[in-house]
């Protein structure tokens, strides 16, 4: 099964506007090297070897997803203790990214996580050099790969055959013998992440990397930390400012995941973020929310009856058509191909769903799978404790059915199915973000995001603690404000990040 929601930022604008290119390691001359100054704190507990090792940067040479960036970036592995309760242990590579200052008064590195979990850090970072132009004059601007995603040591669970023949399981079970095929692959998928990931499978939490990008930090030469997090990266520094408040130089947390929810809770606030998302499109369609819910409702109840043909001989199965239905929500740019690829599965035509939904999965034209959707289901079962039975999630379907009638019953059953006999224990059930004494936090949510309801971004503030949290909010659509078109937020981020500048909390860019 695939859980349909991921916390990336900008997923649709990005997956049908523009292909970012990345970059690994290799494939060029300019080596540099760089290692932490006397003067950075180290953090406790490291091995002198990780604390004072050096960084060699490379020219960045192309990945999978595409061809290298331009001269102006670099790549580099960091070494980090594969298991942070045993630092003199066994090390893991963690591949990094980074383009140095293009102006003068360079202020220091600027890390930045862009979502998922598992989202490469290194192939998204410069597909958004545009965005960061005014952020970039002063910082170096500096991402990585997260533990078990991508080029460091990313994870596998299964094959892309076997992805493929999972797009045919019911993710709203109606019957037993749906329920055991739907419970059977769950189960196969985590015995084939552990078969792959083996002893890492237990060191990818959120907390790990948090401890991650401290070392970063440190041998890098920063004294402090400055980071722009998006939707699960607020998550990241949530985590970040409790574990390290005294490092929290200036943080900035977009499309906010909501530290108080539990897995249950994620699934009920996506389930009524998304249909908030569904009715504003279709607001602005001219069609009656109501009406046209109930239309698309019954669209997908058709599909779970009887898949539709598409291209390639594959089907349009209902989990695959509201896989697709969910990706155009993440941006009001995706709201016309949306309406088109509706118009197009009501007449019997299946393709524009399917490629929508291969789109969110990562699989090209070549039926080749990318490996986010793994990353993110390993990492974030190793840090949600919480694991809901079958009979729970029966519970839950005429809450969150009332809440969606598109999306509900798919969240409903997703709180079994995605962590289900997972192989390992989860860590907690919502994440530490207090941070009492740290530097502000600039908190940006959005009053219509979809993926991350703007409840959370309230909620985060509100966690990290009084005189820390600092509440921006932009009543727009779509998942994540920063560079989204709103001068008011922009300019509110960038004045923070560049000079220091907090706004007053409270403040509303509408």
């Amino acid at each position: 099964m695939t859980r349909l929601v991921r916390w990336t930022a900008l997923a649709a604008a990005a997956a049908l506007l523009a292909t970012g290119c990345g970059g690994l390691l290799g494939g060029g001359a300019g080596e540099e090297r760089s290692s932490a100054p006397p003067s950075a704190s180290a953090p406790p507990g490291v091995p002198g070897s990780l604390a004072s090792q050096v960084l060699t940067w490379k020219r960045c040479g192309a990945t999978a997803d595409g061809p290298a960036p331009g001269r102006a970036w670099q790549c580099a592995t960091l070494r980090a203790p594969l298991d942070w309760s045993k630092p003199d242990g066994g090390t893991i590579g963690l591949s990094m990214i980074r383009s140095k200052a293009r102006g003068g008064e360079r202020i220091g590195s600027l890390f930045l996580n862009f979502g998922g979990p598992g989202d490469s850090g290194v192939s998204t970072l410069p597909s958004y050099e545009d965005v960061l132009s005014r952020l970039h004059q002063r910082y170096d601007l500096v991402s990585w790969d997260p533990r078990g995603v991508a080029a460091s040591s990313g994870i596998r669970c299964r094959d892309d055959e076997a992805l493929d023949a999972a797009g045919a399981v019911d993710s709203t079970p109606d019957t037993p013998a749906e329920e055991a095929t739907f419970l059977k692959d769950a189960a196969d998928f985590g015995r084939g992440c552990a078969k792959a990931a083996d002893t890492l499978m237990s060191h990818v939490s959120t907390t790990d990397t948090a401890r991650d990008m401290d070392l970063m930090r440190h041998v890098l030469g920063d004294r402090e930390t400055r980071y722009l997090g998006f939707s699960y990266g607020t998550e990241l520094g949530g985590v970040y400012a409790h574990l390290f408040p005294g490092r929290v130089g200036r943080l900035v947390l977009d499309a906010v995941v909501d530290p108080t929810a539990d897995l249950v809770g994620h699934a009920e606030n996506q389930a009524r973020g998304f249909q908030r998302a569904l009715d504003s499109y279709l607001e602005s369609t001219g069609e009656d929310p109501v009406e046209g819910t109930e239309r698309i409702a019954d669209l997908l109840a058709r599909l779970d009856a009887e898949p539709l043909p598409a291209s390639s001989g594959r089907e349009l199965t209902q989990t695959l058509a509201l896989t697709g239905i969910a990706l155009p929500l993440y941006s009001e740019d995706g709201w016309p191909v949306l309406t088109e690829a509706l118009e197009a599965a009501e007449k019997g035509d299946g393709a524009e769903l399917l490629r929508l939904a291969d789109m969110y999965n990562e699989r090209d034209e070549s039926g080749r799978y990318g490996t986010m959707g793994h990353s993110q289901r390993v990492i974030s079962c190793l840090d949600d404790r919480r694991r809901p039975t079958v009979e729970e999630a029966r519970a839950l379907l005429p809450e969150f059915e009332a809440i969606s009638p598109v999306f509900g019953a798919f969240m409903a059953w997703d709180t079994a199915g995605w962590c289900h006999e997972w192989p390992v224990r989860g860590q907690r059930d919502t994440p530490e973000v207090s941070a009492p004494g740290a530097a502000p936090v600039l908190v940006v949510g959005n009053t219509g995001d979809p993926a991350t309801p703007y409840e959370g971004a309230r909620r985060m503030a509100d966690g990290l603690g009084k005189g820390v949290g600092v509440l921006l909010t932009w009543e727009g659509e779509g998942h994540g404000a920063y560079g989204s078109g709103s001068d008011c937020v922009d300019s509110a981020v960038d004045a923070y990040l560049l000079e220091g500048r907090v706004p007053e909390d409270g403040r509303v860019c509408s």
